[in-house]
C-alpha cells in the first residue's frame, strides 16, 4: 500500500474530478453509475490525502514543476463536486467541504500568481494555467446545490474574465513556442475545458440567462473540442504520464455544458438536431475516455506490485 501511495501523483486529482463529474452527468440514467463513479473518486481522494499527510516534502517538491502546480487545483475542484455527493446525507458537512474547497482554491490562486505569474516566463505557460484561474468556476457549477448562487455568480465572472485574459496568452504560447515537454503534451486537452466549465457554471448559478453569453461560450466550446479532437490521436500515442488525467475532465465538462445548452434551447423552442446528437456523442465519448484513463492509471499504480508477485512466483 505504501508503494501505491508513493506512486500516486498529484495530477491524478484530475481523474478524481472527472469521475465525480461523470457520476453526476450519468445519474439521470441510473443512480448506480453515480454511486460507482463517486466511490472510485473518493478512493482517489483518500490516496491523495494520505500522501499529502505522509509525504508533504514530496508534494512541495512537485509544486516546483509549473505543469504539476497548475493542475493541482483539480483537487479543490474535485472536492467541490464531491461535496454534492455528501449533501443528501449531511447538508452542513457538504456545505463546509464545498466552502472550504473554494477558500483553498482562492488561496492557491494567490500562491500560484506570486510564484509563476509575478516571475512570468512565456515558456512556463501551459494550457493547464486555465485550471488555476478558471477552475474555480466549479464553485459556480455546484453553487445551486447549496443555494449559494450569488457566490456562484461572482466565481463565474472571475473565471470568465480570467479565461478571456488567458486565452490569447496561451494561444500565443502554443503558436510561437511549440517546445512543450512530452510529459506536458496531454495538457493541451485542457483547452476544451474552460469555455464549457464557464458555460455550465453560468447555467447553474444564473436564473435569468443571456443568450449571447450562452452562444458565445458554446461557439468557443465547439471550436476547442474540434482542436483537441484533431490533436488527440497523436497525444494518445505517447507513453503513459500522470498528465493523462487531462484526457478526462475536459470531455466530461464539455458533455455537461452541451447537454445543458441543448436542454435550454429546446425549452426556448430553438432546439437543434445537431446539438442533440452532438450532446449524446459527447456523453459516450466522455465515458470512454474516463474509463480508459482509469484503466491506465490503475495499471500504473499497480504495476510494481504485480511485478513483485510475478518475481516471487517465478
Amino acid at each position: 500500500m505504501n508503494r501505491i501511495i508513493k506512486k500516486t501523483p498529484l495530477p491524478i486529482a484530475g481523474l478524481m474530478l472527472a469521475l465525480a463529474s461523470l457520476g453526476n452527468l450519468l445519474s439521470s440514467y441510473n443512480i448506480l453509475y453515480k454511486n460507482i463513479l463517486g466511490t472510485i473518486s473518493v478512493a482517489i481522494l483518500l490516496l491523495l490525502l494520505i500522501k499529502i499527510l505522509k509525504m508533504p516534502k514530496e508534494i512541495i517538491k512537485d509544486l516546483e514543476n509549473p505543469v504539476i502546480a497548475s493542475v493541482t487545483p483539480t483537487f479543490f475542484m474535485g472536492l467541490m463536486v464531491l461535496s454534492t455527493y455528501i449533501k443528501p446525507f449531511s447538508e452542513k458537512i457538504g456545505f463546509v467541504i464545498w466552502l472550504t474547497a473554494i477558500m483553498l482554491h482562492s488561496v492557491y490562486i494567490i500562491y500560484f500568481t506570486k510564484k509563476y505569474i509575478l516571475t512570468f516566463s512565456i515558456k512556463k505557460v501551459f494550457a493547464s494555467y486555465f485550471v488555476v484561474y478558471v477552475g474555480i468556476v466549479a464553485g459556480a457549477l455546484t453553487s445551486s446545490s447549496f443555494k449559494m448562487e450569488s457566490l456562484g455568480q461572482g466565481l463565474f465572472w472571475f473565471g470568465f474574465a480570467a479565461y478571456l485574459i488567458l486565452l490569447p496568452v496561451i494561444i500565443y504560447r502554443l503558436i510561437k513556442h511549440r517546445d512543450i515537454p512530452e510529459p506536458a503534451v496531454p495538457t493541451l486537452t485542457i483547452m476544451a475545458a474552460p469555455a464549457n466549465l464557464c458555460l455550465a457554471g453560468y447555467f447553474n448559478s444564473f436564473q435569468e440567462k443571456n443568450i449571447s453569453i450562452i452562444l458565445f461560450l458554446a461557439f468557443i466550446s465547439i471550436i476547442m473540442f474540434v482542436f483537441v479532437l484533431l490533436n488527440l490521436p497523436k497525444m494518445l500515442k505517447l507513453k503513459f504520464y500522470p498528465s493523462y488525467s487531462s484526457f478526462t475532465f475536459p470531455f466530461v465538462i464539455t458533455a455537461v455544458a452541451m447537454k445543458m445548452t441543448n436542454a435550454y434551447l429546446m425549452k426556448m423552442g430553438k432546439g437543434m438536431m445537431f446539438l442533440s446528437n452532438y450532446s449524446k456523442f459527447l456523453e459516450i465519448f466522455a465515458v470512454i475516455m474516463v474509463l480508459y484513463v482509469l484503466i491506465r492509471y490503475t495499471q500504473f499504480l499497480l504495476e510494481d506490485s504485480i511485478n513483485k508477485k510475478i518475481e516471487k512466483s517465478a
